[in-house]
């Protein structure tokens, strides 16, 4: 990966809508080329996947909640299980094993606090469950899905995990 693949993720990351086109001209490469770089980095697995960002409170999602959970089984088996249940609920947008003194945390979104009572109630149902604790977002601050890049390579150094390239000259 180097200081091209970098700006070309910028730019999706900010605009995925923007056009080959546009994209290589903003990187300084023409269309095939940037198309091919594109998907390499797709092929790789660098982008997961290009989908429209939502706005939760305009689509009637207006509370956001971050759910903290321990459990006194930490059985394989319990694992799948309580994964393939959580996983299932669409209300569900992230949902993390953790370290520390919890041990899973999810983040829900739902229309109102009748609704987290329903989604909460679905919740302890599917297994037995050691501590539930809910956490409200009264606003929130930053969102984004932007991550962030690391700085480009620079005199023959790579970032993690990629080979350097040669290229052959004069033959």
């Amino acid at each position: 990966m180097d200081s091209i693949d970098l700006k070309i993720l910028a730019l999706l990351q900010t605009d995925a809508t923007l056009s080959i086109a546009a994209i290589g001209e903003r990187v300084g490469l023409s269309q095939t080329p940037c198309w091919k770089r594109i998907q390499r980095l797709e092929a790789d697995g660098v982008i997961d996947r290009r989908v429209a960002v939502l706005d939760p409170v305009k689509l009637g999602l207006g509370l956001t909640v971050f759910v903290s959970i321990e459990t006194a089984d930490h059985s394989k088996d319990w694992l799948e299980r309580f994964a393939d249940t959580v996983s299932a609920m669409p209300e569900v947008l992230e949902f993390y094993r953790m370290a520390g003194d919890v041990d899973y945390m999810l983040r829900v979104v739902v229309a109102d606090m009748a609704a987290y009572d329903t989604f909460y109630k679905k919740l302890i149902a599917t297994l037995p469950l050691k501590n539930v604790t809910s956490r409200f977002a009264m606003e929130k601050v930053k969102s984004t899905t932007a991550l962030p890049l690391p700085a480009p390579p620079t005199h023959g150094r790579h970032l993690p995990g990629t080979a350097p390239t040669l290229a052959v000259v004069g033959e």
